[in-house]
């Protein structure tokens, strides 16, 4: 342990502190060698200070300096200088600045690192996670772990001042399965019992709001087992929060407010509230998603109607078994052939079988495929959208599913290929109203778009048996960006409602009794009206930082195929650990 207890950090000394002798510990970042001075820049956490050890102040100190390497851990003595003239870095805050050494102790030596401690690395992601220690030592990580840290404390002192109560919920619980795979846990005392690890505290915050804590919130970790992606972990940060007697206009003033407070420590410029809403349905047609980017044109166009009798036939076959036709507007546009053939290669990924165009000439269409259509068709789909001359139309002619998903897509590859998206904005919309369930082809049943508890309109309750498709969910997104960053519903609070839309979802009354038994006690016993939203920390705060990975905003995470570089986690248990948990591995 050092002698030497330090009075600033590193990135703490300014001009005002000069003459005055001070102590610094850290990490060393650069030596440079000038002969008769040794400079090295000395780090911490707070930032980069410069010391300068001469010989005619302290011989000693100045021998061993030739001897330090980066990453050695050093504590220093000495005094604080203006930097000679024309020696200042505008680049550092500390950079009119420079410590004279005159006591230098070596606290631990260090290493050759197997890359530089610094922001712009050419090295690869595993060996950044292998030596996440040492990654962890880069400024732009240890930032994005600072903001991390005080987007947490401005969340708690939010929610603390608009009456919400902090609640932990339990970690071990019963799997109850819906969407993304469970963690299993094994129970030692329970032989041949698992526990799953939870995948939202879902439940337990009804439960809490059957119980009477009406604004209840947590910063908690979920576990999903599902393959991973840039923005996927198995073991996530979710801010979550639920309140009950409210409806959709408390959540939306209460996380208006939230996420203007939250963005001020970014000092990030957004939007005043309210924010702009749309329903799932608007989302759909118009952006082919329902977590749109509208931060710029392109919208869908719905020409359906206009070509059911067209002399096209891959239209007017299209639009007769029940598909769409739909196109988007590239305002003034000059689309090779190749060109052509590189956006149809494009589309075909999200199974679009074909890419339809015309180009927009005094106030006709042009195209291969033009003479299909009579003067009275192409004026009304220039009508349509608007077009003007020299414009180009685009064309995905397919089932719904598949001319959304191609279309939704498109409009995103077109908007970066013509730089059509402004950067610097920060875009929120609500997204509402989504449908209660979508029917599963594979399984031959309707499953929930969100989750089982989510209440649809009561207006829409006789929906329930006799057009399910059409029932519209009590649900709500928040999209920032074309990234939804939170999600949540009002939800059921009523046991003859919950148990319907099970009975909906093709969920027997023996499964609910098994699985959510005690939620359906619960909401006999005067449960209140309820609803809440859940955010998703680590995505939130990627897009704050503007980074590529989820992974740039977690301390220690997983690869994507979720294991741990450092600890080399996941790990072979020995058969001693196996046959305590009663349990035979067969693979």
């Amino acid at each position: 342990m050092t002698n030497l207890k330090r009075t600033h950090n590193c990135g703490q000394l300014r001009l005002k502190n000069e003459g005055e002798e001070v102590i610094l510990v850290g990490w060393i970042n650069k030596r440079r060698d000038h002969g008769g001075l040794v400079f090295i820049d000395l780090r911490d956490r707070e930032g980069i200070t410069q010391l300068v050890f001469n010989p005619e102040v302290d011989d000693i100190s100045h021998a061993q300096a030739h001897n330090l390497k980066p990453e050695f851990v050093i504590g220093i003595k000495g005094i604080v200088r203006p930097r000679p003239q024309g020696t200042v870095n505008p680049n550092l805050p500390t950079g009119e600045i420079e410590i004279v050494v005159n006591q230098l102790e070596i606290i631990n030596s260090a290493k050759t690192p197997p890359f530089s401690i610094e922001d712009e690395l050419n090295v690869s992601e595993d060996t950044r996670l292998k030596f996440r220690y040492l990654d962890l030592r880069r400024p732009s990580l240890q930032k994005n772990l600072i903001l991390r840290h005080k987007i947490c404390q401005a969340t708690r002192r939010y929610l603390d001042e608009h009456g919400f109560i902090e609640i932990e919920t339990p970690m071990l619980i019963k799997s109850t399965p819906e969407g993304a795979r469970d963690y299993l846990v094994p129970s030692r005392v329970n032989p041949g019992k698992f526990y799953a690890l939870p995948q939202s505290p879902q439940l337990f915050k009804q439960i809490l709001m059957c119980a009477g804590f009406d604004k209840y919130f947590q910063i908690v970790k979920c576990f999903r087992d599902e393959d991973l992606r840039a923005d996927r972990q198995p073991e996530f940060t979710q801010i979550d929060i639920e309140m009950s007697f409210i409806d959709e206009e408390d959540i939306f003033k209460l996380i208006e407010g939230f996420i203007s407070t939250i963005f001020k420590v970014t000092q990030l410029e957004i939007p005043e509230p309210p924010f702009k809403r749309i329903t799932f349905k608007e989302a759909m047609d118009k952006y082919g998603t329902d977590a749109p980017d509208v931060r710029f044109g392109l919208e869908l166009v719905d020409i359906t109607d206009l070509t059911k009798d067209s002399q096209f036939q891959v239209f007017a076959r299209t639009v007769a078994s029940g598909g769409q036709v739909k196109g988007i507007k590239v305002p003034q546009a000059n689309f090779s052939r190749t060109d052509i053939d590189s956006l149809t290669s494009f589309v075909s990924i999200y199974k679009a079988k074909g890419l339809a165009w015309f180009k927009v000439k005094e106030g006709m269409l042009e195209s291969s495929i033009a003479k299909f259509f009579t003067p009275q068709e192409q004026i009304a789909i220039i009508d349509r959208f608007k077009a003007q001359p020299d414009d180009f139309l685009l064309f995905v002619a397919d089932t719904p599913k598949v001319v959304a998903s191609s279309l939704a897509n498109l409009r995103l590859h077109l908007a970066n290929k013509f730089n059509l998206i402004p950067k610097e904005e920060l875009n929120f919309i609500w997204v509402t109203e989504a449908p209660l369930v979508e029917y599963d082809e594979e399984e031959k049943r309707y499953t929930a778009v969100h989750h089982p508890f989510t209440s649809p309109h009561e207006e829409d309750y006789p929906l329930l048996e006799t057009d399910p498709l059409n029932v519209r969910a009590r649900a709500y997104d928040l999209v920032l960006n074309g990234i939804e960053i939170g999600g949540g519903s009002i939800r059921i609070h009523r046991r003859d409602i919950q148990e319907r839309v099970f009975r909906l979802l093709k969920i027997e009354e023996e499964e609910a009794r098994a699985k959510f038994g005690f939620l359906l006690e619960a909401l006999e016993y005067g449960a209140p009206p309820h609803g809440g939203i859940a955010f998703g920390l680590d995505r939130l705060l990627r897009l704050m930082v503007g980074a590529d990975s989820i992974r740039e905003v977690i301390a220690f995470p997983k690869t994507q195929s979720a294991t741990c570089l450092m600890t080399d986690a996941p790990f072979e248990v020995s058969q001693k650990q196996l046959q305590e948990l009663c349990i035979k591995l067969d693979i």
